[in-house]
């Protein structure tokens, strides 16, 4: 989220000796907290900035770690969401690896002094000119314990600003935090932009879950492109769930009947529409590697009137790339019924063989026909499930294996032409020339 941001970002991770530490200390030893500012110093005379050229960002534990050296060490801006003010008691009650790292051997005395420390410096006002922005939410479980006593120690500050999100569709500190993003994100470009703005104290949320929404419901299912009542969601037949890939040997194979293409998604990217066959059947195989790890892929199909059908997922993970030799093509498959120029009737029936592939697919003039599944014995039928028109007609028939490799393509040639069923009453006549 940080990415586009006009700015210098020095990230500092709370990992020390495997435990977080909230940046202070370690047996109580405060050493750590120095060795921390130390290096925020380092970096800012590397960039020739200075305190008021700074803005302390984070939240949770990084929101109080925000809050304390920004005060103490006097930067100009902090931008803290759901901090913890009660340092000891917190990683007490909820984080005693924390505890023991921070405390050595965890005692009262020991917790009554780090609860002290964040509200002693906040207290002091020793930098009242800063720019604070604090967050929190009652929703929050640790808000009246750890930010709303605390509240009034910030009078006096003149410009101390605290952003209310009383969301009742939040329900915990974790989903308080993330719901806090963008407003810190918000605040954090205005700060980098030289805009300090004066909100004082604002309430935000107060959504409304349980009003009526029967009107925005019938007009967004109006207008709605989903019509997953209307015909199915893709099916997936490969890969299979979880199933593990190489990466360079990925291949989606599945059906949506009624549909006319499938949309495959991942992480809100397109990746492809691949077309569906007439007999409901699609297959797809990009042309790339995937990185190495777990892929969810999200697919929908659309029909002719292009809408909708309902979501499907499959997952799966992809390995190392393995070695691909280059493929040997599969021979061109041979059609036996109907032969080259016959003339056959409106219901066409095809059938062959063709040894080492997996289908064999139908073209006309570009257009998907559809496709026939290869019998272990290499033999394979296919009936269009159509009336022909009549005429001449150019059939191109291609053979494909199990890899997605396709044979040379082959022309078939043939004629449709009308047939007339003689009344069995009818008499003969001989025909005179």
């Amino acid at each position: 989220m940080l990415d586009k941001t006009r700015a210098n970002i020095l990230w500092i991770r709370d990992q020390f000796d495997g435990q977080n530490s909230y940046y202070l200390c370690k047996g109580m030893d405060f050493s750590l907290e120095r060795s921390v500012i130390e290096l925020i110093s380092r970096v800012m005379n590397a960039l020739a900035l200075t305190p008021d050229d700074c803005t302390m960002f984070g939240s949770s534990k990084g929101g109080t770690a925000a809050l304390y050296f920004g005060l103490k060490y006097g930067f100009r801006n902090v931008v803290a969401s759901v901090p913890q003010f009660r340092i000891g008691t917190f990683v007490k009650e909820s984080m005693p690896g924390a505890a023991r790292l921070m405390m050595g051997e965890v005692t009262d005395e020991k917790v009554h002094i780090l609860d002290s420390v964040l509200p002693d410096v906040v207290r002091a006002g020793a930098y009242r000119d800063a720019n604070v922005y604090l967050i929190s939410s009652p929703q929050d479980e640790q808000y009246t314990r750890h930010v709303e006593p605390f509240l009034g120690l910030f009078q006096g500050y003149t410009n101390f600003n605290f952003i209310y999100n009383d969301s009742p569709l939040i329900a915990s500190h974790g989903k308080v935090t993330l719901r806090n993003l963008p407003t810190m994100m918000g605040l954090l470009n205005l700060l980098v932009d030289g805009i300090t703005p004066r909100i004082g104290v604002v309430s935000n949320g107060q959504e409304q879950p349980e009003r009526d929404t029967s009107a925005i419901d019938t007009y967004l299912s109006s207008t709605s492109q989903m019509r997953g009542d209307t015909f199915p969601a893709p099916v997936v037949s490969t890969p299979v769930p979880h199933q593990e890939l190489p990466g360079n040997a990925v291949r989606f194979v599945g059906s949506a009947p009624g549909a006319v293409r499938v949309s495959m998604w991942e992480n809100g990217k397109y990746l492809g529409s691949p077309q569906v066959l007439p007999d409901g059947s699609w297959s797809w195989a990009p042309e790339k590697t995937w990185a190495r790890g777990k892929h969810v892929i999200r697919l929908f199909a659309v029909n002719a009137d292009k809408f909708h059908s309902a979501r499907t997922e499959v997952v799966f993970t992809a390995l190392d790339p393995a070695f691909v030799p280059t493929p040997s093509l599969p021979a061109a498959p041979v059609v036996t019924a109907p032969v080259a120029h016959q003339q056959v009737g409106a219901t066409v029936g095809f059938m062959g063989y063709a040894q080492g592939a997996a289908q064999v697919s139908f073209r006309e003039n570009g257009t998907p026909l559809g496709m026939a599944p290869v019998r272990p014995d290499g033999s394979w039928s296919w009936e269009a499930g159509w009336a022909w028109p009549e005429g001449p007609h150019n059939v191109e028939y291609v053979a494909v294996d199990v890899a997605g490799n396709e044979s040379p393509r082959s022309l078939l040639a043939f004629t449709v032409v009308n047939t007339y069923a003689v009344p069995a009453n009818a008499s003969y006549v001989e025909p005179r020339y």
